[in-house]
C-alpha cells in the first residue's frame, strides 16, 4: 500500500525536484553492480556514525542523500520525492526548497547518529530529507488526496486518501518500527523520524505567513486552488466472457 500521485497541481516547474531525482539515479548508475560498479565510491560516500562521532567523515552528512542501496530503494524514495516535492517546491521557490530539502536531510542523518553513535554501519538514502518534504506537505495540504495503490498478490486498487491520513500512518509505522525493532534494525528510522519532523517545524513560518490556522481555515486544509483533474485512457474495456 503505498501513495503514487496527488491531486495538488503546482502553478511551476519543478526544476529542483526534476533535478535531484536525475542526479540520484546518475549516482545510482554509478554505484551498480551493472552500471560502473563504483563501490569505493558507495562506501567513502555514506555516512558512518561512528566516524561522525570522532569528528571524521563529515561529507557523508550530505552525499549520503544520493546514495542508495538498492533499485527498489531508490525507486521508492524517488516515489515519494515526485509526488510531494513539487508542490513544496511550488510555495518555497527553487533555491528556498532546495535548502529546506538539505536542512531536513541533515536533521535525519543527525538523528540517526545520535540513535547509534556508535555503528560502523553505513547510512545511505534520500528518505530523510524526503520524509520533511512530506511533514512539510502535512501541514500545508492535510486534506490533500492522494491516490494510494493496495495490491495484495492479484487483487489491487487505487482509492483517493487525504494526506493527512497516508502521512500520518507513514510516520507512525516509523515510530511503531523503532519502539519495537530498536537500532540495528537495517533500516534508519529515527533518520525518517527526525527528517519528518524537522520539515514540520521549518514549514511553520511560511505556514505562519499564509496565515496559519487562518490559512487552514480558509482551504479547509485543501489545496488553495482547484485539484488536478486526472485523465482516464482511451483504451476500451473488454467485457467478461460468462
Amino acid at each position: 500500500m503505498f501513495p503514487f500521485r496527488d491531486h495538488n497541481p503546482s502553478y511551476n516547474t519543478p526544476w529542483v525536484t526534476w533535478i535531484l531525482i536525475a542526479v540520484n539515479c546518475i549516482v545510482y548508475v554509478m554505484i551498480a553492480p551493472w552500471g560502473f560498479d563504483m563501490r569505493s565510491f558507495f562506501m567513502e560516500n555514506a555516512l558512518w556514525p561512528a566516524a561522525i562521532t570522532q569528528g571524521i567523515a563529515w561529507h557523508g552528512l550530505v552525499t549520503h542523500m544520493f546514495l542508495h542501496g538498492g533499485i527498489l530503494h531508490l525507486a521508492g524514495n524517488m516515489l515519494f520525492l515526485w509526488v510531494f516535492g513539487d508542490n513544496l517546491e511550488d510555495r518555497l521557490g527553487p533555491w528556498l526548497f532546495l535548502a529546506f530539502y538539505f536542512a531536513c536531510g541533515l536533521a535525519a542523518a543527525l538523528a540517526q547518529v545520535a540513535s547509534e553513535p556508535d555503528a560502523m554501519v553505513p547510512m545511505v538514502g534520500a528518505s530523510g530529507a524526503i520524509a520533511g518534504v512530506m511533514g512539510g506537505y502535512l501541514l500545508l495540504y492535510p486534506k490533500a488526496k492522494i491516490d494510494v495503490l493496495f495490491f495484495f498478490i492479484v487483487f489491487f486498487k487505487i482509492w483517493p486518501v487525504p494526506a493527512w491520513l497516508v502521512l500520518g500512518l507513514w510516520f507512525a509505522m516509523q515510530i511503531l518500527n523503532e519502539v519495537s525493532t530498536g537500532t540495528g534494525a537495517g533500516v534508519a528510522h529515527m533518520a525518517h523520524i527526525g527528517g519528518f519532523v524537522a520539515g514540520l517545524i521549518l514549514i511553520v513560518p511560511l505556514w505562519y505567513r499564509l496565515g496559519g490556522p487562518l490559512f487552514w481555515r480558509l482551504t479547509h486544509g485543501h489545496p488553495p486552488f482547484p485539484e488536478a483533474r486526472l485523465t482516464t485512457t482511451n483504451i476500451p474495456q473488454v467485457p467478461r466472457r460468462r
